[in-house]
């Protein structure tokens, strides 16, 4: 897998919230979820009950898109990930791992019934106006 800009993995480690984007039955959903990243899977991971709307639409179909925004007026620190991937229930070695990251950063999760989930990305734009206007960072998984 090719390596993540720099820019983008400091910026989904500085952040906790992503925003999903679903739709199943030609109805469009979204919900917002705590995350952790995960740069060995180039992946968010985070914690849903099965019987969420979100989980129910990506069970039929487990594509998914979604975003990670900073809140800001300046239009010169507008940054923003706009991102696609998979969803999946993490098994084995790899959901123990997820779940320690998420617990981790998230330790009153240990209180919750719910389940982890792993959604791992194959394309990431990331404005950043930082760097110029506009200026977009694109990374694809195997490109």
């Amino acid at each position: 897998m090719n390596e993540l800009n720099p820019r983008i993995t400091e910026f989904l480690h500085k952040h906790h919230v992503l925003t999903l984007a679903t739709c199943s039955d030609n109805l469009p959903w979204c919900a917002n979820c705590f995350y952790v990243w995960i740069e060995e899977e180039a992946g968010f991971v985070f914690t849903s009950d099965d019987t969420t709307k979100h989980i129910q639409d990506l069970l039929q179909g487990n594509n998914v898109a979604g975003s990670v925004v900073l809140e800001t007026e300046t239009i010169g620190k507008i940054r923003g990930i706009q991102f696609r991937g998979r969803l999946s229930k993490p098994e084995g070695e790899l959901a123990k791992r997820s779940k320690k990251s998420y617990l981790k950063r998230f330790p009153y999760a240990m209180l919750m019934q719910t389940n982890i989930w792993l959604l791992e990305v194959d394309y990431i734009k990331m404005t950043d106006n930082r760097l110029g206007f506009g200026k977009k960072l694109i990374w694809e998984r195997g490109k």
